[in-house]
């Protein structure tokens, strides 16, 4: 038993840490390579061919589940993540592994038995048992608040001081009712899923709170500009594919 690796995590320390357990290991997992984002670990996947992955949940460009879902192959996959109950429940069920962070040895010498015990069972990974995995955990929640980073803190910030969400370039902001601006590890689309339903997309680039929503002007090609009561006074205009979520809203 003998698995090329790659690990993928936004954390550097994270990677560090990891490293240094799995060389306790090195009879079991050769590492091949690191990624930092889901966008790199899809790449990296995809070149390299690795056995198995451990895959952090949340990060930028593409979480792991967006990542996993683009996958034509998946290797082995062992989730590393301080992600949720919810979502711990879901591995268990599904007989896929996963470590809490920060990962301890003796936790991670249970996965090493675990990779054992399966190899003798079967060789294949169940593509069957990760689809359904992926499909509970995407399932949406009842959320209050969208957690931010900056510098080593966290913030926590409630979903009735957002105003919207805008995309640019590989990037995610999230903008508040007064004016602040904070970069996410979300994308749009996990946004999408994640958020309850007084969040609406408008385009491929923008997410808005309809409670801030000030007025509607109809525009060329069935799209709106979207006008919010934020402190800044903010104009968004929809993509043509999105109007209907608009008109929905108006009940036009």
């Amino acid at each position: 038993m003998h698995y090329k690796t790659v690990l993928i995590d936004d954390e550097p320390l994270a990677i560090s840490r990891l490293k240094r357990l799995l060389s306790k290991f090195e009879d079991v997992f050769e590492i091949i390579d690191t990624a930092g984002n889901g966008q790199e670990g899809l790449e990296k996947i995809e070149t390299l061919k690795p056995d198995l992955i451990f895959l952090d949940i949340e990060m930028p460009l593409l979480n792991g589940f967006e990542m996993l879902e683009q996958l034509d192959t998946v290797p082995k996959v062992i989730f590393c993540t301080a992600y949720d109950q919810y979502a711990i429940q879901a591995f268990e069920e599904n007989s896929l592994d996963y470590l809490l962070k920060p990962v301890e040895k003796e936790r991670l010498q249970k996965t090493v038995d675990k990779l054992k015990s399966l190899e003798k069972k079967d060789n294949g990974f169940d593509d069957t048992a990760l689809a359904k995995l992926l499909s509970q955990v995407n399932k949406k929640k009842t959320i209050h608040s969208i957690t931010v980073k900056k510098g080593d803190k966290i913030f926590f910030i409630p979903l009735t001081d957002i105003s919207y969400f805008h995309a640019e370039d590989k990037y995610v902001f999230l903008n508040t009712n007064d004016g602040k601006q904070y970069l996410t590890s979300y994308t749009i689309t996990s946004l999408d899923e994640k958020l309850p339903e007084e969040f609406i997309r408008i385009s491929r680039s923008a997410i808005i709170h309809t409670h801030r929503i000030a007025s509607l002007e109809k525009s060329f090609n069935g799209k709106f500009v979207v006008n919010l009561n934020d402190l800044k006074k903010t104009k968004l205009e929809s993509g043509t594919s999105y109007g209907d979520n608009l008109k929905q809203l108006m009940e036009v």
